[in-house]
């Protein structure tokens, strides 16, 4: 195939003219996929070291969730929550138990599941906690990520995620991550939650200090304060556990979920939490036409049913060391972290930025995404195998 007949300059011309450019994608077009192989308009494969931020932690058209959106298809796959569906509770079910918790509220994206468990949280405190009306504070994290809206980007410290969207809405206060200290003296009267990442995925895949999950949940239980974990890209698998936060076996009073959830097929979210907690929202008070819709929980209700199996957790542990024995051992990098099936990779800047290395891996069939300078993110689906795990480390070794 000559550059002529190439389809890939023309489709990327299309989308840089038609679309707001709101997004910097690496030149790849992506026309097929499967398990965890993408193939471009021109018949090129790629890995998918990605893996859609988490959104694939099962591969992408895993049969049984290809299966299950099928099925559902053919029998009904949007009613709104005006009435109620034979596919709703089972999920729920399903989902709040996964958890450990009473009660499931299902959105869509992850963002809406913030967004809930910020207005859960407010509510709580002012009805169960006592809070004056309008003085709730929910302490966060610096370089946190989680999500786009106006009130989320309000208390980001991403310049790209918040300048000149303002003005912001007030309530939260920002803490160092990882400062137990910080935290603990940021905790008063009006305080009426603490939403972190168990593993901060977009700063970097930072991970806190051992003991500082722990720390944060007994300040929150001494205090009465909800603690509330933010296991959108975290959770589901991807560290080796079920959710990020058991690894310092700390239970979280809501946990915010999405991205794998849905399968890659769907956008599912959901917050997760107790009765005394959840159990604050009436009618009327919030609520998605989509949220919990037919096809989402039937896709969702398979996704629980895959994680009760404990495969995909052990793989990703198991997998995990060999990925991050592999990425230690390069010439060029100079920190890894994460855990399980998820890297933060901080390459050498003499030697390129994060940029530049995915747009080399690129071209030797590998996908990865750049974060902030010379790091790059790895977040390989579950279903990878040793041997795809060695040969993206084999073409890292290359550009390097």
């Amino acid at each position: 195939m000559t550059t002529v007949d190439l389809r890939t300059p023309g489709e990327l011309a299309d989308a840089e003219r038609w679309t707001a450019h709101n997004y910097h994608p690496l030149p790849v077009v992506i026309a097929e996929a499967e398990g965890a192989w993408v193939t471009d308009v021109d018949g090129r494969r790629y890995l998918d070291f990605l893996a859609g931020y988490s959104a694939l932690n099962f591969g992408h058209r895993h049969p049984g969730l290809i299966a299950a959106a099928h099925a559902q298809l053919d029998r009904v796959t949007l009613t709104s929550r005006a009435f109620v569906h034979d596919r709703f509770a089972g999920f729920c079910r399903g989902l709040a138990e996964l958890c450990g918790k009473d009660l499931v509220l299902p959105m869509n994206t992850g963002a809406e599941a913030v967004e809930t468990a910020i207005k859960v949280a407010r509510k709580w405190g002012y009805q169960v906690k006592g809070v004056p009306d309008g003085r709730a504070n929910i302490i966060v994290a610096e370089n946190n990520f989680h999500g786009r809206t106006t009130t989320i980007v309000s208390f980001s410290t991403d310049a790209d995620a918040r300048d000149d969207f303002g003005p912001y809405t007030p309530g939260f206060t920002i803490v160092p991550y990882g400062d137990l200290d910080a935290l603990t003296a940021a905790i008063d009267d009006h305080t009426v939650a603490v939403l972190l990442e168990p593993i901060q995925g977009e700063a970097g895949v930072l991970v806190p200090p051992a003991g500082y999950l722990a720390g944060v949940r007994a300040a929150c239980t001494d205090r009465n304060v909800l603690m509330i974990a933010d296991e959108i890209q975290s959770g589901l698998g991807r560290t080796g556990r079920t959710f990020a936060i058991e690894h310092e076996d700390v239970v979280p009073d809501m946990y915010v979920l999405g991205k794998a959830l849905g399968g890659g097929i769907v956008p599912v979210s959901a917050v997760a939490a107790n009765r005394d907690v959840l159990g604050v929202l009436k009618p009327g008070e919030h609520g998605s036409t989509f949220g919990g819709n037919p096809l989402a929980c039937a896709v969702g209700a398979e996704v629980v049913k895959l994680l009760g199996t404990g495969e995909f957790q052990e793989r990703s542990e198991r997998l995990g060391r060999r990925l991050h024995e592999g990425l230690a051992a390069l010439t060029g990098v100079v920190a890894v972290r994460g855990r399980g099936l998820w890297a933060g990779v901080d390459i050498d800047p003499a030697l390129m930025t994060g940029r530049e290395a995915c747009e080399r891996l690129a071209a030797k069939g590998v996908l990865v995404k750049d974060t902030h300078g010379s790091t790059i993110r790895l977040a390989p689906p579950l279903v990878i195998t040793e041997a795809e795990i060695d040969l993206a480390l084999a073409k890292m070794r290359e550009i390097l």
